[in-house]
């Protein structure tokens, strides 16, 4: 049984594309989470990049990978990480006693031991849906602290807390409720302003693909208010140069309660069309845009949260629209990058996939051999399931990648992007930007 000490994931759960998967992969993936729970830190240096060793083994894991796979992962990826560090046993205890935002404890890397071991022994006294609804969605100081940090970093609190939940996995919602207390609420500040703003107005949100479509005709100021050089171009780009046009630009999003499972695959299937379609700047090799990956990687969370029935219709509402619009600021801070659906359907691959290889299903253990650090094979799996959740809402207005050989297009375009060995990079990063395509190789 699994615990908020002991990670045990049975043969008999695979996520939420329930694949089928062995006793000894099942065996394997627990004894390799639980190495990596007992013997690594959250952050893999001092600039707090991140631990990808959960998401990488249970997405694996998912989509069917042997157990020499899982551990060649492990290997690849442990050598890197900074080691487990002891808590501070003052530090758990004060905050036992109560703490809100302005705790000296949050955004603050070292003491990830502290909040980890704080957040464990609550699931242990509570269980992991109590300690959710208290500190994730109870609308408290406190709770507002978690909830607008799961939105930092790039989502990854938000993308660990999410294979806790999706294999109920108390140990890595701990992880993932640490994750999300180390990092700072920048993010979160903007989100509330842009939640409060929208409440305040009365719009209906257009279908999401045409927001990331029209950014250019809403404001020039905001699609281009994002520079290359800067150092971070949400913080030192948007936030600085067009705040005021970003909050009229994502005050638009609204989920209304009734309507959260078409909204939900919508969310998704946009996530899937913007990542796939801004890999293109002719005349360089297609390559997907690191950071627009990660919108999509952290759609399964969505799925797996919406489907609980503890939880409200509108904390559900809420964390969606939170999400949708940071979604579109990453979309502006990335150079709005054209979106080229036309070349996603005529794109014909460099290496063929043998004959037998007809659905994206089929390319999965030509993934599995990349072994990088999880990103890829997340992508993979966020795809797999937005093509299984657009098909029930087949010719919506939303709706873009709309049949089985276009969704098959979007993964051979990843392949070629990250098998064998790849000039400069699996990825591009910032692909509005001419700059970020500088070292990518012409096609030939």
């Amino acid at each position: 049984m699994a615990t908020p000490w002991q990670i045990r994931v049975p043969a008999s759960d695979t996520g939420l594309l329930k694949w089928k998967q062995t006793d000894e992969a099942a065996a394997k993936v627990s004894e390799l989470l639980q190495k990596d729970l007992e013997s690594h830190h959250v952050f893999f240096n001092a600039e707090g990049f991140h631990n990808h060793i959960v998401h990488f083994l249970l997405t694996l894991y998912a989509t069917g990978a042997s157990p020499s796979t899982l551990e060649e992962a492990y290997a690849e990826n442990h050598s890197y990480q900074i080691k487990a560090m002891d808590t501070h046993p003052g530090v758990v205890e004060e905050l036992k006693k109560g703490w809100t935002e302005g705790s000296p404890y949050l955004s603050k890397g070292k003491h990830y031991p502290d909040f980890l071991k704080f957040f464990q022994d609550e699931i242990e006294a509570k269980g992991w849906e109590k300690v959710l609804l208290e500190y994730v969605f109870k609308e408290d100081e406190r709770s507002e602290a978690i909830f607008g940090r799961l939105f930092a970093g790039f989502l990854h609190p938000l993308i660990q807390l999410m294979y806790g939940i999706e294999w109920q996995q108390p140990a890595i919602i701990a992880e993932g409720l640490a994750q999300a207390a180390v990092h700072e609420n920048r993010a979160g500040g903007f989100l509330a302003k842009a939640e409060q703003a929208a409440i305040a107005s009365a719009h209906d949100t257009p279908p999401l693909p045409e927001l990331f479509e029209s950014v250019r005709q809403f404001s020039e100021k905001l699609a281009t208010s994002a520079r290359f050089d800067d150092k971070n171009k949400i913080y030192d780009g948007i936030f600085v140069r067009a705040p005021d046009e970003a909050l009229e630009f994502v005050k638009q999003v609204r989920v209304h309660e009734d309507e959260l499972d078409e909204r939900l695959a919508e969310m998704v299937h946009s996530c899937a069309y913007v990542a796939a379609a801004a890999a293109f700047h002719l005349p360089n090799n297609p390559k997907f845009d690191f950071f627009l990956i990660h919108h999509l990687n952290s759609t399964p969370f969505f799925v797996t949260l919406l489907s609980f029935p503890w939880l409200r219709p509108s904390q559900k509402a809420r964390i969606l629209e939170w999400k949708i619009r940071l979604d579109l600021i990453q979309y502006i801070a990335r150079g709005c990058p054209p979106l080229r659906l036309d070349a996603i359907k005529s794109f014909s691959p460099k290496r063929q996939a043998s004959s037998s290889a007809t659905k994206p299903a089929d390319l999965v253990p030509r993934f599995h051999e990349i072994i990088d650090d999880g990103h890829t094979i997340k992508v993979v799996r966020a795809l797999l399931l937005a093509q299984e959740l657009s098909q029930k809402y087949a010719g919506r207005p939303w709706i873009r990648i709309a049949d089985d050989e276009t969704w098959f297009k979007v993964h051979q375009i990843l392949l070629q992007g990250t098998e064998g060995p790849q000039e400069p990079a699996l990825w591009v990063r910032s692909a509005g930007f001419e700059e970020a395509w500088k070292n990518v190789p012409k096609e030939r």
